[in-house]
């Protein structure tokens, strides 16, 4: 901290003691004028002295199970009232969201048969439709052409064609029973897909497959991967970081920072090329917490599904050609996980002790309505298209060479959160249609050739890697509502949906005094006429094609035989990763018509090296990537095929970059 010089030390001085005098002077002038304000009254003393405390109640010892739960509000009372009229409230299911009426509170006879007043209640908020459609796409082309060092050669090859991938991958796209599912807009088309869907699951056949399993039933619970019931998911971080692990080695040498990525940059010649490492990422959460009551009466059909779909597949045949067979592969093999959890939450049980509060019930109601269908739907598709095709020609020079053309990166990401309301009963006029399904593809295509130019040769260290990929799908469909909680509708319950269906709005003393109500003072309840859909629906998909085409040469110049290699073409990163938080009850629910329940779980995964790639041939990407070496180029005595030709200007023999490439 700096000092002050003394002028301006006397300054602060001289402001500081300023406030603190104007401080004093406000203080006092206050005091002043209340010291003379005489009291109006003699000081009396305590109203308490010399009285005695009795008390008419006796205090009891603790009560570990003594539960409070508060009474409902009480509201304010109108003028006596000759009979209690009530109205619904009315929600039209057009216009739900903001068509309000004023609605009065309904009272059980005997509650007001000693007086009768009118109550007046604060209107009941119903719930909104929902409905979110997304739809995100990254779609990337990184295919690059390059000619490193003085090699002579020009670079002539036909590059993969982008559409080349997309038709190789629509075989394992339609491995899926659901591939064919579009975007529903009515009510009448969710509920159509909702159906065929489940109709397409249940013919679903993967048991004479070797690449896929099947686990289907009224419901599945636990975490699977691979096809197999485990106890603990593998986590992604100990495959995968989204950091690029590089660090720069600082040194300091006269005050001043140099930073190297070698250890050695100006002694050890070597020649380092990277052409994968890309990663993509589709990620996705859905949290559906938007209406939910402690019973729902459902007077139709309760139609529910949750199915999570995962399908990686992997085309990784690599040709090292003639000229490398010395050189070691320093490749991990490619990691495949398909990841699955099915979990339900089922509510709480009532605490110890509630038996105490159970001659309370109910004895006025409140009830909300909408007129039509409730809709909770998001629709949610991620797509991620990448191709890293790269053609390229390299040879040692005296230094250290490095080609980097992959390491590109595509993310979708999305996170929905939908809290809405909570009621003590809802009553639905039609049925309920409720799905959670999730959709998760992997395809990539890594087949690399590898070769070496007529006269190549090296002393050095040489390494290849060609996979190291990792495919991953994750998806977790979490319900809250247990799957034991379904029951046949009661005729209490029939007849209040028959009544509130007529305007009437009447609730049976058998409703009221269902257990599930115990303790409440009064229901809040939802009508809707039509039906609860309920869908929420993901599907990613990633295709990635880096099929690396690389030629390996002799500097024309100065050949250096000396020269360490290091080739990397795979390295690549596809990950989905997926979540449903569904609310679907907080106690029973009971069903007038068909209930039906289905819990599938379809993981798949494929290799190129099996026969059968969902009716693919799996040297279809390599027949379609042209390269420019082919078997005469192995020959010391022929000529360079027409892929390749050599250069007669001396100039261009000393090119170093990209200077000769040719579209």
């Amino acid at each position: 901290m700096l000092g002050m010089d003394k002028i301006t030390e006397e300054i602060a001085h001289f402001i500081g003691m300023f406030h603190t005098n104007l401080e004093q002077a406000r203080a006092r002038e206050s005091y002043t004028d209340f010291s003379f304000v005489s009291t109006t009254h003699e000081a009396q003393s305590s109203p308490v002295d010399g009285s005695t405390f009795a008390s008419d109640y006796e205090f009891e010892g603790y009560d570990p199970y003594l539960n409070y739960r508060p009474l409902y509000p009480i509201f304010p009372l109108a003028s006596p009232w000759p009979t209690l009229h009530r109205q619904i409230e009315n929600h039209d299911a057009l216009d739900r969201l903001v068509l309000r009426t004023d609605m009065e509170l309904t009272s059980r006879a005997a509650f007001a048969s000693t007086v009768s007043f009118q109550m007046i209640v604060p209107p009941l908020e119903p719930p909104g439709s929902v409905a979110n459609y997304f739809h995100q796409h990254v779609i990337l082309s990184d295919n690059d052409v390059f000619s490193v060092g003085g090699h002579g050669f020009v670079v002539s090859a036909e590059m993969v064609d982008p559409l080349a991938v997309l038709q190789a991958a629509q075989p394992v796209l339609q491995l899926s029973p659901l591939a064919d599912l579009v975007t529903p807009g009515s009510a009448g088309e969710i509920i159509t897909l909702v159906r065929a869907a489940a109709e397409a699951l249940e013919d679903a056949d993967y048991g004479a497959s070797d690449y896929a399993v099947m686990h289907q039933g009224e419901t599945l619970s636990g975490i699977y991967v691979n096809g197999h019931l485990v106890t603990e998911a593998p986590k992604l971080e100990d495959h995968h970081s989204f950091d690029d692990g590089t660090e720069d080695e600082t040194e300091e040498v006269g005050g001043y920072t140099e930073t190297s990525h070698y250890d050695h940059p100006l002694l050890d010649a070597s020649v380092t090329i990277t052409l994968g490492g890309n990663t993509v990422l589709n990620d996705a959460v859905l949290k559906s917490l938007w209406s939910g009551a402690k019973v729902t009466a459902v007077v139709g059909d309760h139609f529910e599904i949750n199915a999570i779909i995962q399908i990686n597949a992997i085309w990784d045949m690599d040709d090292f050609g003639g000229g490398l067979s010395h050189w070691s592969e320093g490749s991990d093999p490619n990691d495949i996980f398909n990841i699955a959890s099915f979990e339900r939450q089922a509510p709480g049980t009532p605490q110890q002790g509630a038996e105490s509060i159970s001659d309370q019930f109910p004895s006025y109601w409140s009830v909300t309505e909408i007129s039509g269908d409730l809709m909770i739907v998001n629709w949610l598709e991620q797509y991620i298209f990448m191709t890293d095709n790269d053609v390229g020609i390299v040879s040692a020079s005296g230094a250290q060479t490095s080609v980097i053309t992959g390491d590109n990166t595509g993310i979708n990401h999305t996170s929905i959160f939908e809290l809405g309301y909570s009621y003590d009963l809802i009553i639905i006029g039609g049925s309920v249609y409720d799905a959670s399904i999730i959709e998760q593809i992997n395809v990539l295509f890594d087949s690399d050739q590898i070769g070496a130019m007529p006269g190549f040769q090296t002393n050095g260290a040489g390494e290849v890697s060609s996979s190291a990929n990792l495919l991953w799908n994750q998806a977790s469909i979490h319900n809250i509502g247990g799957d034991d909680r379904f029951s046949a509708l009661p005729d209490s319950y029939l007849q209040a949906a028959l009544s509130l269906a007529n305007g009437d709005g009447e609730l049976p003393d058998a409703l009221l005094n269902d257990p599930a109500f115990a303790g409440l003072a009064g229901l809040r309840v939802l009508y809707i006429s039509g039906d609860l859909i309920n869908l929420q629906y993901i599907r990613q998909t990633s295709i990635v094609g880096d099929n690396d085409q690389i030629a390996l040469a002799m500097d024309a110049v100065i050949p250096n035989l000396d020269a360490d290699w290091t080739v990397e073409t795979g390295g690549n990163a596809l990950i989905n990763n997926a979540a449903i938080l569904d609310l679907d009850s907080l106690g029973s629910t009971y069903v007038g018509g068909e209930q039906y329940s289905q819990e599938t779980l379809i993981q798949a995964e494929l290799i190129s090296s099996q026969p059968d790639l969902g009716s693919q041939d799996p040297t279809l990407l390599a027949s379609e990537a042209v390269l420019f070496l082919d078997e005469t180029m192995l020959d010391d005595n022929v000529e360079p095929s027409s892929g390749v030709s050599t250069t007669t200007d001396p100039a261009q023999s000393q090119d170093d970059g990209l200077q000769t490439l040719l579209a």
